[in-house]
Order: C-alpha cells, then structure tokens, then sequence
C-alpha cells in the first residue's frame, strides 16, 4: 500500500471530516465484505479499505500520515538521487478489527449494497522536490521552518472546475460527467472497445457555459505559498521528509502531489554523528590519564562530569548511555562515545626534564606488560 492514496481508496476528500470518513468506510466495507461479496477481487479491495480505515480512522495516525505520508511519522530515503532545487542554502489487514472497526462492523450484515458513488479522481498532481540546510542543532533537537513554494494549487474560485463561480457548466451529456467514454474501433483484427477520455469536454465531465476569470477557465493557478515545515528530532543528513499532498494540484481531477524535502546537516565543530550514537575525541593532559582525575565535557545540552580511572590508556573509549541523538519517533536517545587521547606537553623545562627523568628511571620493564611483549615478539 505504499504507493497507494489512502483518501483515494476510501473515495473522500483528504479535509473529509472523522465522520465522513467512517461512513465512507462504512459504506465500502459492506460492498466488499467477503461474506458478501463472492468476486475474486472482493477479498483483495476489502484488506485495501480495512488498511486505509485503520491510518484514516485514527486521529495521530491520521496526522502522520498527512504530514509524511506514513502513519509511523516520516519516511525517510537514504543520501543520493536527483531532481532537488536548493533551498535555504502501513502494515496489511491482518483478521481482528480495533479501535473504530468494531463498532462499524457491528451492522456490517444489517443492510446491504450502497449509493454506489465513487470519488472519480483520475490524476495526481507533479511532486515537488526540494533541499533543505539544517545546522547540527536543528537536525537534532528537532526545528519548524516557514518556507515559500512556487506550486500548482487548484484555483479557489471556481472550485477547480474552470466555470465561472464553479457553478457556470452542464454536465458532458457524451459521458454523463464521467471524464471517460468507451470507443469502438473497426480494425482488420475486428472490432475493438477501449477507455479514453471523453474527446467532447477533454476528460473533465463538463462543458464550461463561462470560464472562470481568476484561471482563465484552466481550474488552477500558480501560486506562492507559504508552508511551515515541522523537521522531527533526530533527522539526518541524506534524508527526506515527505509532506502530503503539498504538492502541484493535477491539471484536472484528482488529487494533489507531495512536497519532498531533501535534508543536509551542517557539520558540528566537536561532534560526529553515526546513526543516533554522538561521538569526539577527548584530548587530556597525559598526567590525567596517568593519575586519574575528573572532567567537564560538553554535551549538546549543558555538562557532563566523566571520571577518568587511574592508568586509563590512551584510546579508550567511554560510553556515556543517553547522551547521544533522540531516535525518530520514539523517546530513546542514543549513546555518546569520547575517545580519550593523551596530549603530551609542547615543551619541557629543565626541571619538569629532570623530575621526569627521575620518574621514569623508577620504572622497570614489568610495569609495561605490553611494552614487555612488544620486545619479546621481535627477539
């Protein structure tokens, strides 16, 4: 169902409303009931409006859906691909019924048929493509950005229609406002019957008495419009946030495209990022790994006190769980990873020179094991 319109499926409007919604499922679910409806492609047609009812019917999946096209939030695509300008810079139906489903089937069997209306949307409008620059900090903490679009959007003032006031028009008497008609052609083959749009009002169902001023009769316009964009904590660069139907209207019937943004993070002075595990290197006085000690480090928000042991070794690595990315769509964060590094002094005095001396005539052979090995494995 991935490629697939939810609100074309269930035949509403995407501003149809929670109850016009459910009568719409209501109504398609009896048509298509199993127990019902014996056709093959019955059983086929009733998984595809249960799936849509359970994204549509749910008022948070619902939203995420229509602000990125999944129910589980955004749909991200990996780095690469083409067609963006530069900006700034469901699961299947599987058998038991939940949440809204009960009570709609609780009189599946109480009636039968239908209006047997559908929505005859036959189009869908041109996706837009574009780029957009976050610093680290946005990509992590989450940002909402207004932006401006240069888009096709179904003219308002005749409804799409293209008649004066959408009103000014009759409906196609060659196909009864249905767009399409069914040709019958001679061939040397015998006759032949196809689908093609109605030649006499061009595919639209109707024959404009007045065109509309504001389109001049086309039943869309381009516009500017300006779209808040709502980028969730956590996203990364290389992704994509999916915004639907914010896309070109269709140059007719139908329903409109998405709005694709491609997001590129800035780099960070101090942090890398690998998935949602935030990592740096630390470089420490070698005496602090040497004798231990305590450090403040930075995190993204505010402080961290790390505790450096006794005789950590140069490299080590420490795991500080929490600290690192929010995951999308979940309350978990990841982990930061400091490597610890020892930075010897620029330059010696004489004194630090001779007390070091002293230290290391101290030491024996034994108190570095692997210094030891080192030697005996080239012998």
């Amino acid at each position: 169902m991935a490629n697939k319109d939810y609100y074309q499926v269930l035949g509403v409007d995407k501003n149809a409303s929670a109850d016009e919604i459910k009568s719409a499922y209501r109504r398609l679910a009896k048509k298509y009931h199993p127990d019902l409806n014996k056709t093959p492609e019955a059983a086929e047609k009733f998984k595809e409006i249960n799936e849509a009812y359970e994204v549509l019917g749910d008022d948070k999946k619902r939203a995420n859906y229509d602000q990125f096209g999944s129910a589980d939030g955004p749909q991200f695509s990996g780095a690469g691909g083409s067609g963006f300008s530069d900006f700034f810079g469901g699961s299947g139906f599987s058998g038991g019924f939940g949440g809204g489903f009960s009570d709609i089937f609780s009189d599946i069997f109480s009636a039968f048929g239908g209006d047997g209306r559908r929505s005859r949307v036959n189009e869908r409008g041109e996706d837009i493509n574009l780029a957009m620059k976050l610093s680290f900090e946005e990509a992590i903490f989450g940002v909402e950005k207004t932006i401006v679009v240069g888009k096709v959007e179904t003219c308002a003032s005749c409804s799409g229609t293209g008649a004066k006031n959408g009103t000014a028009f009759t409906t196609c008497p060659d196909c009864n406002g249905l767009g399409r008609v069914r040709i019958q052609q001679n061939t040397m083959f015998g006759t032949t019957i196809r689908e093609g749009a109605c030649p006499k009002c061009g595919g639209t169902g109707k024959i404009i008495k007045e065109r509309c001023e504001a389109c001049a009769g086309k039943g869309y316009k381009k516009v500017q419009k300006q779209i808040t964009v709502k980028i969730p904590a956590g996203i990364d660069d290389g992704q994509t946030v999916r915004m639907r139907g914010e896309g070109n209207a269709p140059r007719g019937r139908g329903v409109a495209g998405d709005l694709n943004i491609k997001i590129q993070v800035m780099p960070h002075k101090l942090f890398k990022r690998d998935g949602y595990d935030l990592m740096f290197d630390l470089y420490l006085p070698f005496t602090t790994l040497l004798l231990g000690g305590r450090v403040e480090i930075p995190l993204t928000k505010g402080t961290f006190n790390l505790d450096i042991k006794e005789g950590t070794q140069s490299g080590t690595t420490m795991r500080i769980k929490g600290k690192g990315v929010k995951v999308l769509n979940k309350d978990t964060y990841g982990d930061l990873l400091v490597t610890l590094k020892s930075e010897p002094p620029k330059k010696l005095s004489a004194s630090q020179r001779e007390i070091l001396e002293k230290l290391a005539d101290s030491f024996t052979e034994s108190d570095f094991p692997k210094y030891k090995d080192f030697k005996k494995s080239n012998l």
